[in-house]
């Protein structure tokens, strides 16, 4: 395509026609002309915001298309998916985004469509709507960037920070630690994995992105009172405890026994050399409570695995035990 703001008959049929899922609180949105979305949330409740960016090149392997909804790290799907997961552990309902897409000269229209096709795909299942956004195509850019500004509504008695963890309260994940980055290294190393592990192995870790959204158990822990809750994505689960206890200004005692993970996590970072508690983590969510037996009941209920795995305390330390082997919790690099 030529260097520029993408032509009027291309934004028609391969941005505006992918546009589909609609929303009862957008009033206007993405549109020839339309330069900002207005919003119209329900009467008392507030906004929040997130905004993820990323190469929509990484990670994808040699003839791979766009727009296949891979979790690999050049997916629209995955940061729209951490748009909403991050707006999710606020608290908030997800209900719009908007998208940012640079692509370089020789990206091909039928790329564009593509990337708009997945986005609509991943909105639709989320019931997001995308409301707007910029498209162009630069000269500087070498592959094509995208950023994602995701929009919530919640209750203000209802929204949920990273700064309220008090001692006392137990920290509760859902799901299994290391889920995205296992779905990455599976698919990205298949053909080595499948010489070393079963087939059925493989196939399942690199399916592990169906578990990408916290949205279901992120519902459930406000409606449980909830009000402290961390996106355990980038940086993994040590990364979220951290982040969590600096925020709070507390600090934490976690039984590395307690933490939850697949069996294909451990065999699959054992093959790659990588750390499952450095691995990232997008799917599980980090919670704290004083009521945790009630929250993993209700979690458990309807069909969320979710552990206690330790509890906050009153002093600044991070503490990891390991059996009969305490360390401190070291800073996320």
């Amino acid at each position: 395509m030529k260097i520029g703001k993408v032509p009027e008959s291309i934004r028609k049929r391969s941005i505006f026609r992918q546009i589909r899922t609609k929303r009862e609180e957008v009033l206007c949105g993405a549109g020839l002309g339309e330069d900002c979305a207005i919003f119209a949330p329900a009467q008392g409740k507030v906004w929040t915001s997130c905004v993820q960016s990323g190469s929509l090149a990484a990670w994808r392997k040699p003839g791979e298309t766009v727009g296949s909804g891979s979790f690999l790290g050049g997916s629209i799907t995955r940061l729209i998916h951490k748009c909403a997961n991050n707006l999710a552990a606020s608290g908030s309902e997800p209900f719009a985004v908007s998208l940012a897409l640079i692509l370089p000269p020789s990206a091909p229209e039928e790329d564009l469509k593509a990337y708009m096709a997945e986005a609509e795909k991943a909105c639709a299942a989320l019931r997001m709507q995308i409301v707007g956004g910029h498209t162009e195509v630069s000269a500087a850019a070498s592959e094509p960037i995208a950023a994602a500004t995701g929009y919530g509504q919640a209750f203000p008695n209802q929204v949920c920070t990273t700064k309220g963890a008090v001692p006392g309260q137990a920290i509760v994940v859902s799901k299994w630690i290391g889920l995205e980055g296992t779905a990455a290294l599976a698919k990205h190393y298949q053909e080595e994995l499948f010489r070393r592990y079963p087939v059925y192995l493989v196939e399942e870790a690199a399916g592990f992105d169906r578990f990408f959204s916290v949205l279901p158990e992120a519902a459930l822990a406000v409606k449980s009172n909830v009000r402290v809750m961390h996106d355990a994505s980038s940086g993994g689960i040590f990364a979220a405890l951290w982040e969590l206890a600096e925020s709070s200004g507390v600090g934490l005692t976690v039984d590395l026994k307690k933490l939850p993970i697949r069996q294909e996590t451990v065999e699959i970072c054992e093959y790659c050399g990588a750390n499952p508690y450095e691995l990232a983590g997008g799917g599980c969510l980090l919670m704290t409570t004083p009521e945790a037996p009630g929250l993993v009941r209700t979690l458990e209920e309807n069909g969320i695995p979710a552990a206690v795995i330790g509890s906050i305390t009153g002093s600044h330390d991070k503490i990891i035990v390991n059996e009969e082997e305490i360390r401190f919790l070291n800073r996320p690099s």
